[in-house]
């Protein structure tokens, strides 16, 4: 009887072991499952910051953009409704000039010499900011800068060319404020050629 119960006990032992070795292998086996799940997290929540952070990024620089373009629109047409200014400057200048009555005038020449200061300080102050006169003596006439208002017959000057600025042109930085209005060189078509023209066309 006791060695049945000694056999039983050992038994016992045995079978708790057992238990406790495989109740330890399981909890191995969890532990590296824990730590996989852990990292996928990690990774998740790595990706939802970096996609955060690329968000306020894109967000900024449109603010950015949005605050850089409201200030240009501002400026923008600020400067063209003061090109008037000087506009009506340089129009009064050539009107006094001309004029046959003002020109028997002694003081006429000071006075056009504070008229100029002015109008030099007015182009000053455009530079400054970024205003400068379209060049338009003796360019290529370029449809993104010059206005064609008139076509003059040249025989001298190569077709396109400009010969004449009726109206100064001015940019903004690398935009066009406006255009400037020209009149270019055509062709001189002579009778010869306008005879010949009309006898090709019979």
């Amino acid at each position: 009887m006791t060695d049945k119960i000694k056999k039983n006990k050992v038994s016992e032992k045995s079978f708790s072991k057992k238990t406790e070795e495989s109740s330890i292998d399981s909890k191995k086996q969890e532990l590296p499952e824990k730590e996989i799940a852990l990292e996928d997290k990690l990774l998740e929540m790595e990706e939802k910051l970096l996609r955060s952070l690329a968000e306020i990024e894109n967000q900024r620089r449109r603010f950015e953009k949005e605050i850089k373009d409201a200030f240009e629109f501002g400026s923008f047409n600020f400067a063209k409704e003061s090109l008037a200014a000087l506009d009506n400057l340089q129009r009064a200048k050539e009107a006094i000039k001309n004029d046959d009555n003002l020109k028997l005038n002694k003081d006429l020449d000071k006075f056009l010499e504070n008229i100029t200061v002015v109008e030099k300080d007015l182009i000053s102050i455009f530079e400054k900011n970024k205003i400068k006169k379209i060049d338009t003596k003796g360019q290529k006439f370029d449809p993104n800068i010059h206005q064609a208002m008139s076509e003059i017959e040249d025989g001298n000057a190569e077709t396109g060319t400009i010969l004449q600025e009726i109206q100064a042109g001015y940019m903004l930085g690398e935009r066009l404020l406006r255009p400037a209005l020209v009149a270019v060189a055509k062709k001189n078509v002579t009778k010869n050629q306008e005879n010949n023209d009309k006898k090709e066309g019979e």
